[in-house]
Order: C-alpha cells, then structure tokens, then sequence
C-alpha cells in the first residue's frame, strides 16, 4: 500500500531552505488589527496599532487627504468614543465613492478594526451607531424614465 502521508518537494523554495521564515516572524511581529467598511460606494480597508496616533489614507497624511476638518472628525469619531485619540497608528487604503462616502466608509473601518482590537469596545461603538452598515445608495435608473423615480410629464388629453 502506498504512504499517504504529505510530501514536501525538496526543489520547493521556502520549505527546504534552512532560511525560510517561519510563521510570525518580520512584519506579523506587530500586532495589526483590520475592517473593513463601507459606504455607498466607497471601500475603505483600515489596519491600526499601538502608536503615535497619525493617521494615513492612501500613504498620504490625513490633512492632506481630507482637508475638511468636517470630514476628518467624522473620522475620528470611533477613537474619541473608544478614548483612544493618540494611541494607535492608523493606515487606511480607500477606493471608490466621494469625499463623504469615503470618510464615513473610514469610520466603519476603524470601528470594526478597534472591535477587533478590544472586544469590549463593541457595545459603546455599537450604541453609537458605528458599527451599522449605512445601506443607502444610489437607486438605479428605470428604463423609459429619465431618472430613478422622474417620469415623463402626464399628457391628460
């Protein structure tokens, strides 16, 4: 009968190498926790750490980014709720949507990253509503119609 048992090819590079990396070494070192949130459109993937409290979207700084301070404090709002304003390090990676889709996709991420990161965060984030989808987008265009609800103006006679 032949051994079953898994075999690792020896010209595989990473498993026969005596320098292959093992699982949490370099970069898993650090404790990174991650959400996803979203908004209309707008996608926004939030990893945070323990840090200085600088936050960056799309390797740009957050002013530079969004320079709005409406939009920047609606960024903000998780950490203010968890008290965490200038403890951690957030990165943030965003595509589609405009510049409110965008900053409230944000606050979803990060609220869902610091749940992750503290469990006991849930119910403060969770009665201030961060943690909810907003589900509102736009409805699409019918066809015969100019718009999502428009119709063409009523001809009686």
């Amino acid at each position: 009968m032949p051994d079953r048992s898994i075999r690792i090819r020896p010209n595989n590079p990473g498993h026969s190498s005596p320098k292959a990396r093992q699982f949490g070494e370099g970069i898993m070192d650090k404790d990174f926790y991650y959400g996803t949130g979203r908004r209309k459109t707008a996608v926004a993937r939030t990893r945070l750490q323990q840090g200085s409290g600088k936050i960056q979207v799309n390797n740009r700084s957050l002013e530079d980014y969004f320079p709005r301070e409406t939009l920047r404090m609606i960024i903000q709002q998780p950490l203010r709720y968890a008290n965490l304003q200038g403890k951690l390090d957030i990165w943030v990676t965003i595509d589609g949507g405009g510049v409110s889709g965008q900053a409230q996709a944000i606050r979803h991420g990060i609220s869902r990253a610091l749940v992750e990161y503290d469990p006991d965060l849930k119910k403060a984030l969770k009665d201030a509503g961060l943690l909810t989808r907003d589900a509102r987008s736009k409805e699409r265009k019918k066809y015969g119609q100019p718009g999502a609800r428009a119709k063409p103006q009523y001809s009686k006679r």
